[in-house]
């Protein structure tokens, strides 16, 4: 890490983005699917001790300070992990496939969302709709720009347009994480147009 004087104030920042993107990359794979990658104990409801965190990232090839850390959640484009109010803890804000208990309530969405998909898997959605797989939720975007960002991920983007009006009349529940995605635990392929 180096440190860089602005003035008055000293800014701590890590060497390189790529640190940055591949601390996150890990972030996501200890806080949503193996915490027992580094021996990391996750409670019911998804959080870990910061310092504990910390320590096994320091212990697995990882050199992170409290500052580097906070760094990395903050930058993280989607807003993939939160602290709680005092930092002690962390976690993953949804995407788990873990069993835990993000305490989400129902919320109301606006009348269209969009999911971001590759058009290799259209066939398939045509016919199931959109599925959670081993994740809690199918994940929805409020804009479609987030949805096609998403699905230039898995390969030719698509972006689907959800009629969550039509969902919610049909007794299905949403959710809200705390990074602002709505979430869902299916998608009907009725509900869906490209």
């Amino acid at each position: 890490m180096n440190t860089v004087r602005t003035g008055m104030t000293k800014i701590r920042r890590m060497k390189t983005d790529k640190q940055e993107i591949r601390i996150s990359k890990f972030l996501s794979l200890v806080l949503r699917h193996k915490p027992e990658t580094i021996g990391l104990r996750l409670d019911a409801s998804g959080w870990t001790q910061t310092n504990e965190l910390l320590e096994k990232l320091n212990s697995n090839d990882f050199e992170i300070s409290i500052e580097d850390l906070k760094q990395v959640v903050a930058n993280n484009d989607k807003k993939r992990f939160q602290f709680s109010k005092d930092y002690s803890k962390i976690r993953a804000s949804q995407g788990h496939s873990l069993k835990v208990d993000l305490a989400l309530e129902e919320k109301t969405p606006p009348d269209l969302l969009y999911h971001g998909t590759a058009e290799k898997n259209l066939a398939s959605i045509k016919k199931q709709g959109l599925l959670k797989g081993q994740r809690h939720h199918v994940h929805l975007s409020s804009d479609a720009a987030t949805a096609r960002r998403v699905g230039m991920r898995y390969g030719k983007p698509v972006v689907l347009k959800v009629d969550s009006k039509r969902m919610i009349e049909e007794g299905v529940r949403f959710y809200q994480s705390a990074n602002g995605v709505w979430l869902a635990e299916h998608v009907p392929p009725e509900c869906l147009n490209e």
